[in-house]
């Protein structure tokens, strides 16, 4: 092995210090930012689950392309959590523990986010849910985010619209009883036609899985409402609309954050005209923001996006703004909190409009998460698509 004399290694010493520095630098700056999804990926809550990762590839896409963040480039790794609350709960204990990653997106359902937010919000990981409309989301915990407007804010001004467009003063429901959304949003529905002086004439239930609704719906027929309240998911409520419309049941019907998918028109077609549902994304709107993330994802999947596209890109939007104002300290525990406390304070521009979060209320002494704070756009069905409500 060749020697050197310790003049030149004393010379050399310093400049081979620096290079090590710059080097480990380097690296540092160059060190992706790892973020898990967990989203439905097969199942029938891939009808949802398949955009919301259409959205999310297209916002990292872009801002890797623009230099990543303080020149972290973001990494996405996404697990398909199938609309289940056991796979929902497996994946984010695999992206907290064995991956160790930021921060989690998901899951795609409310049920699933009631089974494994609590894991996150343990474990001091932010869980920022995209799709997640139920009450009770954010009272899991101060780790819980959504961009996904709540029922509580959204029926009570969908009912009013629909009311005052048909001007009707009778209303019958039909939702599934054993599913957290569909339940959740049947209670707000319920008490916005109260407090409307809506005649409540029928209530009638279905389970997850049923198929058959033409028992309901002709109980719902004989008692003749003016609207029909259908707070499902959109392969659910498609149904539900044909089987009305198979029965002679005419009555308009209005649907919630479920309704808000292209499934509800490939299944129900004509039947779906006339419906009125809220959604906090108007395809229709002339906002640079809306227009640039309309024309990228058109040009990247050759098909126009739907709410749960837009709202996943924001919410990547949304992380990217906060990581801008985020020092990252390469020590994990320290970095998910400082990413929890910049997300709070973030206001955007995006495709769904101004974009804001607000503190939930506490629930028995333990602090809320954060919810949207944001209007909802009210739909009307119209031919074969959605369309202001005027």
């Amino acid at each position: 092995m060749p020697s050197f004399p310790a003049r030149t290694f004393r010379t050399w010493r310093p400049l081979l210090g620096a290079l090590l520095i710059s080097t480990h630098a380097l690296s540092q700056a160059a060190a992706p930012i790892t973020i898990g999804a967990a989203e439905a990926l097969t199942g029938p809550a891939a009808q949802y689950g398949v955009p919301i990762r259409q959205g999310f590839d297209l916002a990292v896409a872009e801002i890797n392309a623009a230099g990543g963040v303080q020149g972290h480039p973001l990494q996405l790794l996404v697990e398909d959590e199938q609309g289940k609350k056991d796979q929902a709960i497996n994946v984010f204990k695999k992206f907290i523990f064995r991956d160790r990653v930021l921060m989690l997106f998901g899951p795609t359902l409310s049920n699933s986010m009631f089974a494994a937010g609590p894991i996150a919000n343990a474990a001091h990981v932010v869980a920022f849910g995209t799709s997640n409309t139920a009450t009770g989301i954010t009272d899991i915990g101060p780790w819980i985010f959504r961009n996904s407007p709540m029922e509580q804010d959204v029926a009570p001004v969908t009912l009013a619209h629909a009311a005052s467009h048909y001007q009707a003063h009778k209303v019958a429901f039909i939702y599934g009883n054993d599913d957290a959304f569909t339940r959740s949003a049947y209670d707000v529905f319920r008490m916005a036609a109260g407090k409307s002086g809506l005649a409540v004439v029928d209530t009638e239930t279905y389970a997850k899985g049923d198929v058959d609704f033409k028992a309901q719906l002709t109980k719902i027929k004989g008692s003749a409402p003016d609207l029909v309240i259908c707070p499902c998911l959109a392969e659910e409520g498609a149904n539900i609309l044909l089987q009305a419309r198979s029965l002679g049941l005419r009555a308009p019907f209005v649907g919630g954050n479920g309704f808000n998918s292209p499934r509800l028109f490939e299944i129900a077609r004509e039947a779906a005209e006339g419906t009125v549902v809220g959604s906090p994304w108007f395809d229709g709107a002339a906002t640079p923001a809306n227009r640039k993330f309309q024309d990228a994802f058109r040009a990247r999947y050759q098909t126009p996006p739907n709410q749960f596209a837009a709202q996943a890109y924001d919410a990547m939007q949304i992380v990217a703004e906060a990581l801008r104002h985020t020092t990252l300290s390469g020590r994990l525990e320290e970095d998910r909190q400082a990413v929890r406390d910049a997300l709070a304070q973030v206001h955007i521009e995006g495709a769904t409009g101004h974009f804001e979060f607000k503190r939930a209320l506490p629930v028995k002494d333990q602090p809320g998460g954060w919810d949207a704070a944001q209007k909802p756009f009210i739909y009307l069905v119209k031919g074969g698509r959605f369309t202001l409500l005027p």
